[in-house]
């Protein structure tokens, strides 16, 4: 009875975490449903600015939230309630989370440009921009666990999410693997999966091997 507690604990946490993540961006996650359903340039490219807009308000600072909670769940940190679990990260972390998720919103939309214009000019052109796409994927998830875990200024926190990035080849690995797992899993499984699933287990597995390589850091250096 024990252990089925302790499961049905688990996928609560999951499903509701994930399901006030969805809402927070529910304005996004329609804007995405729409630009993906028509077929008129136009509407597109109207779809895709609004995205852009709206990111940095509603995305990142929803994001790093649910990567706090799953911090406080590795660290056996968490409290009695969700939803006040999620809100107090929400707000303690918003005003950062806007000014990176607005820098990482612009680094994103040159990387898109870029790409649509140029990825027909040879196929140098489309690896090197296809490379640049994965780092800044992998750069992308590594600062959500960098921006909540770490209590620093937005200069350092860049610096360090550069430095786990490319000096942590476990890290960079898990989180690509894991993207491709959940993506297929959105996919091919059932639409619940996705509403109460996906994302928190995303961010509890990458801020897991994160949280491993950070403890083994510091057991090494101390």
């Amino acid at each position: 009875m024990n252990g089925f507690y302790k499961i049905s604990e688990w996928i609560m946490r999951f499903s509701v975490v994930n399901v006030i993540w969805l809402l927070f961006n529910l304005p996004i996650v329609v804007l995405v449903i729409n630009m993906f359903k028509t077929n008129e340039w136009l509407a597109f490219s109207s779809f895709f600015i609004f995205i852009i807009v709206l990111a940095p308000f509603l995305f990142f600072p929803a994001t790093a939230a649910m990567f706090a909670c799953a911090r406080d769940w590795i660290m056996k940190r968490d409290g009695k309630s969700l939803w006040k679990e999620f809100w107090l990260h929400y707000k303690n972390n918003y005003k950062q989370s806007v000014i990176s998720g607005g820098l990482l919103t612009v680094i994103w939309t040159i990387w898109v440009v870029d790409m649509y214009f140029f990825h027909d000019v040879n196929t140098v052109m489309m690896l090197i921009f296809l490379i640049m796409g994965l780092f800044l994927f992998v750069y992308t998830v590594n600062f959500f666990s960098v921006v909540v875990h770490y209590n620093m200024a937005l200069k350092l926190l860049i610096i360090n999410t550069f430095l786990i990035t490319v000096g942590s080849p476990i890290i960079f690995f898990v989180v690509l693997i894991s993207s491709v797992l959940i993506f297929y899993a959105n996919l091919y499984a059932p639409l619940f999966i996705m509403v109460f699933f996906s994302g928190t287990l995303y961010a509890f597995v990458n801020f897991s091997s994160f949280y491993r390589v950070y403890t083994k850091l510091n057991n090494k250096s101390t």
